[in-house]
């Protein structure tokens, strides 16, 4: 008991808050891993579903629910033509020719519309395409476009699931706080009875 009225009382509320509120962060992202493992496995999934979805667009919700689906757009208008690293579907590095294009029914799309081994794409004009949404979203055209080679096909595996990494952290964040503040709290008793032995004697 002698020990505990030692205890400075608002560190230490603050400590094990602290604390707990860490722990219960990382319990939720224990769940959250539970969610994204699921989110995977449906995405996984997607690739046997032939039916086409709409073009998202901004929508980020809709994006979630269809990505890795198979869509359509309509390329009314092409606004921009350019060349990012990609892939191909047999594993070659080059370049993925992407379209910005107005899409009919209004809104934009980005659509990669296939693989070229030099950053010098096709000339490109629009027209109806259909792919597979990825993130960004982007339209990766499945069959290619433009007369080029198939893009590596987007898969899902290569979204992390980081969640089950961040809970640990958590639970060692709070670990960590604990741990200082306990050896901080002894070496103040420690130092209050080392003090009372000096006067007594």
């Amino acid at each position: 008991m002698k020990y505990v009225r030692q205890l400075p009382l608002i560190s230490t509320i603050v400590v094990v808050l602290a604390a707990a509120i860490m722990v219960g962060l990382g319990f939720w992202q224990l769940g959250r891993a539970d969610e994204k493992e699921g989110l995977l496995a449906r995405y996984a999934a997607a690739g046997d579903n032939k039916e086409l979805v709409a073009w998202p667009g901004d929508d980020k919700d809709l994006l979630k629910k269809r990505l890795y689906r198979r869509s359509e757009v309509d390329c009314t208008k092409v606004t921009e033509l350019t060349a990012v690293a990609g892939t191909n579907a047999k594993g070659t590095p080059g370049w993925a020719q992407i379209a910005e294009c107005e899409i009919k029914g209004g809104g934009t799309a980005r659509i990669a519309l296939g693989w070229t081994r030099v950053p010098d794409g096709p000339i490109w004009n629009g027209g109806e395409v259909t792919g597979i949404l990825a993130p960004g979203p982007r339209l990766v055209a499945d069959p290619p476009r433009a007369g080029l080679i198939p893009l590596e096909r987007p898969d899902p595996s290569d979204l992390p699931n980081n969640h089950m990494a961040y809970a640990w952290q958590w639970f060692l964040f709070a670990l960590t706080a604990l741990v200082i503040y306990g050896l901080a709290v002894r070496k103040r008793v420690l130092g209050s009875d080392s003090a009372d032995q000096n006067e007594e004697g």
